[in-house]
């Protein structure tokens, strides 16, 4: 592809008329102001409006948002999700590339997790060196030993993308434990089909709203013992988590209960839910809870918000946890450069998406580099999400470079470090009319234990300040729907009817009129875990 021509504004109908391209990939727009093939109808539609047309459509988009209580917290005040209206439209070929290297890093990183925790050959060859592993917060001795029933340890993955200046996509890092935002995927298409629905009529584009029947049918799949008809529930740590709307949106759409860590009781091995009907046993929970909250028994033992004992039962064979104690350690990032190693090692195969260039600072020349050119890499905290703790160094005062460099040089085991990737940009509606935002993509996987789905779509998410490189909504950022294309003859996304499961038996509905009274060490206990800064912590 040839340079885009830094500055050069795009003639293209009064919707784009102040839209400046940038020196990033442009999602949209050729290098010479002409939309990409696949962007074409949607270009041709959205140039019919004028500025004020797609302000009025935005009015309804956020009151749609308002009136189903689709909002997130930022600064604590509660507002509706920023959805961008243009989507972001991925071609079916290369949707392929995307999904096969998804589902080809979810393979690997089940069988090092099976390995890590059974009998670590991985660390007896040298794939990984023992001491990153050992070191892992997330390392759990009290997941080993526990054979999960159908060998699944990583029921939902989210594994995120960027696209680099030459138009590649890039794995930027993996999210094995607790992953959210798949809830503003299906939402985001509601509003869309609600707010545009004349853009689907020009457009194949796959639907996205299969996910909780997918997700249900993986859970169920995962039951001890292959029980017909499992008890499923939804655990959380209650109305303050940031991501509870996802929560609540998840086990409505599956049909199962939302219960809290005091709904839960372990008892010789075996997990009940308190229900008004007496105790029933729970075969799988679906838990969207640190593991250091999970069990006091094996983790805090000041834990209120998760199940004393689960743990125990998981072990024993009577019930499943998912996703499974002891992932985190395989989305560290000090352990994400030994990712491509892993899939050669456990599938003998070539990636099929690169990592972003990254510096091992285990390795001392390699950390010698990096502390010598602070100022020209990305530097993250191996435990920090949502941005927090991230160091752009273009972007970083001499004071900032000069705190890293101590940091790097004291503990160089809490510190990755990887080149600045311009990340790709789309067309993002500002105040100021559109402007270039840098995005990035989430896809979220579903394993089985027969096959791992992909959703066709994803979280596309979008750095709103301008010139940040900062994607995560609690720094700000926003989303787009991510438009999947499908090939001729394949189901296309009509006006999405998002229908709820009947539920099971001995559901219990979440709560609807708002935060329910918490008190003492719970309420405690859900705050301290709102500002964690693992994955999932950032609605999305």
């Amino acid at each position: 592809m040839a340079e885009i021509p830094v500055g050069y504004r795009s003639a293209v109908g009064d919707l784009f008329d102040s839209y400046v391209l940038t020196d990033a990939w442009d999602e949209m727009f050729e290098a010479a102001g002409v939309p990409r093939a696949h962007y074409g109808p949607l270009h041709d539609a959205l140039g019919t409006l004028t500025e004020t047309d797609y302000r009025e459509r935005c009015v309804t988009r956020d009151r749609s948002f308002r009136d189903q209580g689709i909002t997130f917290s930022l600064s604590g005040v509660e507002r509706p999700f920023p959805l961008d209206l243009v989507p972001r439209v991925v071609p079916a070929a290369e949707w392929q590339i995307i999904e096969s290297g998804v589902e080809q890093r979810v393979r690997a990183l089940e069988a090092f997790l099976a390995d890590l925790y059974g009998p670590a050959s991985v660390l007896a060859d040298g794939i990984v060196p023992r001491r990153l592993v050992l070191s892992s917060t997330h390392f759990h001795r009290a997941a080993s030993g526990i054979e999960p029933p159908n060998g699944v340890r990583i029921h939902v993955a989210g594994i995120d993308l960027v696209r680099d200046e030459a138009g590649r996509y890039r794995v930027l890092e993996d999210n094995l434990r607790t992953p959210s935002g798949i809830s503003y995927v299906i939402e985001n298409r509601r509003a869309m089909t609600h707010v545009f629905p004349e853009l689907f009529a020009s457009h194949r584009v796959r639907p996205v709203g299969d996910y909780p029947g997918n997700l249900l049918e993986a859970l169920r799949a995962s039951a001890p013992g292959g029980r017909e008809d499992p008890t499923v529930v939804v655990l959380t740590p209650g109305v303050h988590n940031p991501a509870y709307f996802e929560h609540s949106f998840l086990a409505r759409q599956m049909g199962v209960s939302l219960v809290e860590g005091r709904d839960l009781v372990a008892r010789d091995g075996v997990v009940f839910m308190r229900t008004t009907f007496g105790e029933q046993r729970v075969d799988v929970v679906y838990r969207r809870i640190d593991d250091e909250y999970l069990d006091a028994m094996h983790f805090r033992p000041d834990s209120v918000l998760g199940c004393p004992g689960i743990v125990n039962a998981a072990r024993e064979g009577n019930v499943t946890i998912a996703n499974a104690v002891g992932n985190g350690v395989a989305d560290d990032k000090a352990i994400y450069p030994y990712v491509p190693a892993l899939i050669r090692y456990y599938l003998a195969e070539a990636p099929v998406l690169d990592n972003v260039d990254t510096f091992h600072l285990d390795d001392a020349d390699e950390r010698a580099y990096v502390l010598d050119h602070l100022e020209e890499l990305v530097l993250k905290p191996v435990d920090g999400s949502g941005g927090y703790g991230l160091v752009i160094g273009p972007q970083a005062t001499d004071e900032q470079l000069a705190t890293l460099r101590h940091g790097v040089r004291v503990n160089p085991r809490a510190w990755v470090a990887q080149r600045v990737v311009r990340l790709s940009t789309s067309p993002t509606h500002t105040d100021a009319g559109f402007g270039s935002r840098h995005v990035d993509l989430r896809p979220f996987a579903v394993n089985d234990g027969t096959r791992v789905w992909v959703v066709p779509g994803g979280l596309t998410r979008v750095a709103l300040p301008e010139g940040s490189l900062v994607v995560n909504s609690s720094q700000g950022g926003g989303s787009k729907d991510t438009w999947v294309l499908a090939p001729d003859g394949a189901e296309r996304e009509r006006a999405v009817v998002i229908r709820e499961r009947p539920p099971s038996p001995g559901w219990q509905r979440p709560p609807e009129a708002g935060p329910a009274p918490v008190f003492g060490a719970q309420q405690d206990q859900q705050q301290q875990q709102r500002h964690q800064r693992g994955p999932g912590r950032d609605p999305c």
